[in-house]
């Protein structure tokens, strides 16, 4: 399930989470996130519940810069308000990199 944090304090409240989540940040201009976008899906399956957030790359900079959101695609994995993960654009390509990282945080 993808939402979309739309201002500051969600952002602030949802990587506070007890239990890991991921963000991932994006444009709309971008189309390695299109293309994320289509196997997204079929990925998450594999990790269902969970907790997936979009955030727009060029409305969050700071935000962006402060997680060193250089690349996009990127999901970055938070728990309790710290980064514990980063998956960069450049290794964000195919479902099976993803699937790979999250791996690593939700089984």
């Amino acid at each position: 399930m993808e939402k979309r944090i739309k201002n500051q304090p969600d952002f602030n409240q949802i990587i506070d989470s007890k239990e890991p989540v991921v963000i991932k940040f994006d444009t709309n201009w971008c189309p390695d996130c299109k293309r994320m976008g289509a196997f997204m899906g079929e990925v998450l399956e594999e990790f269902n519940p969970f907790p997936l957030y979009e955030m727009d790359r060029d409305e969050f900079q700071e935000i962006s810069s402060t997680y060193k959101v250089m690349g996009i695609p990127s999901l970055l994995v938070f728990k309790e308000g710290e980064k514990i993960g980063h998956l960069h654009s450049a290794n964000a390509k195919t479902p099976e990199s993803v699937t790979e990282f999250l791996t690593t945080y939700f089984k």
